[in-house]
């Protein structure tokens, strides 16, 4: 439920431009944002696709986020970015793993929130500090979330586990959607304060990001254009 509020608020502030900024920088349009998120909550609430006898897959809380996903790593402007993205989502993979397993088995007896809640801020942070983007911050963010999930599942299967798993499942579908908005924010506020503190805009940044048409409109970064460290 929590989930699918923070989709229908997000695609209010998208169809009414509040978001036009951060999707530029995705380099996601309108038309594209809305239809991941339409996809998303529509596959939350499609049955679930077995894969094996024990083992099935969401498509909104693990299909879709994971062909965003792939979808703005390939739009990366340079391999570098890539790179930095690819590295950001085995690191918060590998924090998210590491604190789960020093946990205890039951976490909500000491925890004040969901433990899918607690990966989603985990990842997020990770995904950011290593990220150094908009667009690889979100990468890793929820691209760790799906993969820890996976991986947890093969874990469970190598140990003998027998029950029903489902990757992406009602837990997971909350945690991708919260971990996106979370990455992208933590970015887009941290990255604003540090260019105001520097001064502006960094020299290494493309001239068309740091010009403007008349003093509001920010020109759209080239699609061969690496997104701004921040």
């Amino acid at each position: 439920m929590v989930g699918i509020t923070t989709l229908i608020v997000v695609a209010v502030l998208i169809y009414i431009g509040v978001a036009q900024r951060i999707l530029d920088r995705l380099r996601l349009t309108d038309r594209e944002a809305l239809l991941f998120i339409a996809a998303m909550a529509i596959g939350n609430l499609i049955p679930d696709i077995p894969i094996t006898r024990d083992v099935s897959i969401n498509l909104g809380g693990a299909v879709v986020p994971a062909i965003l996903v792939i979808y703005l790593f390939v739009k990366a402007g340079t391999s570098k970015e890539r790179s930095r993205a690819a590295i950001a989502l085995l690191a918060a993979t590998a924090v998210i793993y590491a604190v789960n397993k020093i946990l205890p088995a039951h976490p909500f007896e000491i925890l004040p929130i969901d433990p899918m809640y607690l990966w989603a801020i985990i990842a997020a942070a990770t995904g950011y500090l290593a990220g150094r983007s908009r667009r690889s911050a979100f990468i890793a963010g929820v691209g760790s979330m799906i993969l820890f999930d996976v991986i947890s599942r093969i874990e469970v299967a190598y140990i003998g586990g027998q029950s029903q798993v489902v990757i992406g499942g009602a837990g997971l579908f909350d945690g991708v959607v919260i971990v996106g908005i979370l990455a992208v924010a933590l970015a887009e506020l941290f990255g604003e304060t540090r260019e105001r503190l520097q001064g502006g805009p960094s020299k290494k940044r493309p001239d068309s990001l740091k010009k403007g048409l008349s003093g509001t409109k920010v020109v759209k970064l080239r699609d061969n254009q690496d997104d701004e460290e921040i």
